[in-house]
This record gives C-alpha cells, sequence and structure tokens, in this order.
C-alpha cells in the first residue's frame, strides 16, 4: 500500500465546501509525531452528503492490514451534530473539547482468527455511536452502526491509506444543526476542531459527494451486492 507522499503540516481548515470541479477543501489536517505507533489521520474531508456525513479519510499509512499486524488504527471521530454543549457526551474534564459530541465514530483496523491454523483475516471496522446527554465516554452511547470494508461496501470502502466513509444521520433522536462540530484527539496530541454545514444547512445535496458516480475526485470503485453479514467476532481493538 502506497504511503502519503509527504507529511502535511499541522493546521485546521474549516468548512468543506465542494468547487465547481467537485473539490472539496480539507477539514482537517494534522502532522503525526515520530512516537505515533498506529496509523493516524493525517488528512480528512467531512461533509454533509444526503442524508449522511461523508467522509474521505487519509492515514499516514495502511489503517489495517499486514503492515501494522496487531497496531492498526483505533481512532476516534467525534461529531457534535448541532453545535451545542447541551447535548450530547460529557466527560469528566468539563473543558475537554469533545463535550457536545453526538456522535463517535470508532475506526479500527481489526484482525480475526476464523480457523485454526489459518492466517487471520484482516478488515476495517466502524463502530457509530448516538452520544445522549447521559454518555460519559464514547463507549457508553447507542450502537446505531457496526461496519467493516467487507461486508458494507455501500457505506464503507478502503484505497491504499484512505478510507472512505458514509455515516448514517436520519436517527430520529439525532439533534441537527445549520453547523457541525468535527473533533479529532490525536493520541498524545492536541485535540483538532473544525466547523462544517449540518443537516440543517440547506447544502446536504452539495456535500463532498464521495460516493457518487461520475468523474468526481476521490470517488470509491463502485460498491457490490452486499453480502450476508457473519456473526461479529473479537478484534485486537
Amino acid at each position: 500500500m502506497k504511503r502519503l507522499p509527504t507529511l502535511l503540516a499541522c493546521s485546521l481548515l474549516a468548512g468543506a465546501t465542494a468547487s465547481a470541479a467537485g473539490r472539496s477543501a480539507s477539514t482537517l489536517r494534522y502532522k503525526p509525531s515520530p512516537d505515533d505507533e498506529r496509523p493516524v489521520i493525517v488528512d480528512a474531508t467531512i461533509g454533509p452528503q444526503g442524508s449522511d456525513f461523508a467522509m474521505r479519510l487519509k492515514f499516514n499509512r495502511a489503517p489495517f492490514g499486514e503492515e501494522c499486524k496487531q497496531r492498526c488504527a483505533n481512532i476516534t471521530l467525534f461529531l457534535d451534530t448541532d453545535s451545542s454543549a447541551q447535548s450530547g457526551l460529557r466527560l469528566a474534564t468539563p473543558k475537554a473539547p469533545e463535550n457536545g459530541a453526538d456522535l463517535a465514530v470508532v475506526i479500527q483496523g481489526v484482525r480475526e482468527y476464523k480457523r485454526q491454523n489459518a492466517p487471520p483475516e484482516t478488515a476495517l471496522r466502524v463502530k457509530i455511536r448516538r452520544l445522549g446527554s447521559d454518555a460519559t465516554s464514547a463507549d457508553a452511547g447507542e450502537l446505531l452502526a457496526d461496519l467493516n470494508n467487507r461486508q458494507d461496501p455501500e457505506r464503507i470502502q478502503t484505497d491504499g491509506t484512505t478510507v472512505y466513509l458514509l455515516v448514517d444521520a436520519t436517527s430520529a433522536l439525532l439533534p441537527s444543526a445549520r453547523k457541525v462540530r468535527v473533533i479529532y484527539h490525536p493520541p498524545g496530541g492536541k485535540a483538532l476542531t473544525a466547523s462544517i454545514n449540518g443537516m440543517a444547512g440547506g447544502g446536504s445535496g452539495r456535500g463532498v459527494q464521495i460516493f457518487k458516480r461520475g468523474s468526481g475526485w476521490g470517488r470509491a470503485p463502485d460498491a457490490e451486492g452486499k453480502k450476508p453479514r457473519p456473526t461479529p467476532s473479537g478484534d485486537n481493538g
């Protein structure tokens, strides 16, 4: 799998406004530390697409597979879908940037041992949780979806170090507003935050258009028909 050609300078670029050519500005950029043992996101483009939040996430190296073995990606993105601290996650630290987040998107590279004496099968797993005001951690929320790139190609696809993801935002209990806060807290680093258009902003149909037919940027390959889902097994998260 290819590595990114250069490390990106740590910066924040708010918004994900599409240009006439279909390209979008990065929402978050991060320069990884040499001490980072697991793959981390270095460039994220996030925005509304129909009734979903579409994400293009570039990692500094392959987020799952044999390259990272037991130290694959294990990161969480938070979305404060109404940009309000009155609802959503309530951590023990009052001033934590994640406070108020309504969605947690946990991305993990996993290895599954399905047959004795057989090599493990690798996959990228994504858990999406809704965080109510009673949630005190990212694991405390209601599980809305448990996806992986093999069984859910219409929602998650990968291309080298890049992950394409669609997060369903149709839950009736999920608050919405004109703006959404995005929070990414790299391990050992400072939290990065940015503001993007929300579902009530009137621009959801002109989002980043990741899974769109035609000559769009970064379009994932056409998804095959959904395969039967096996019983979830353990992971190395």
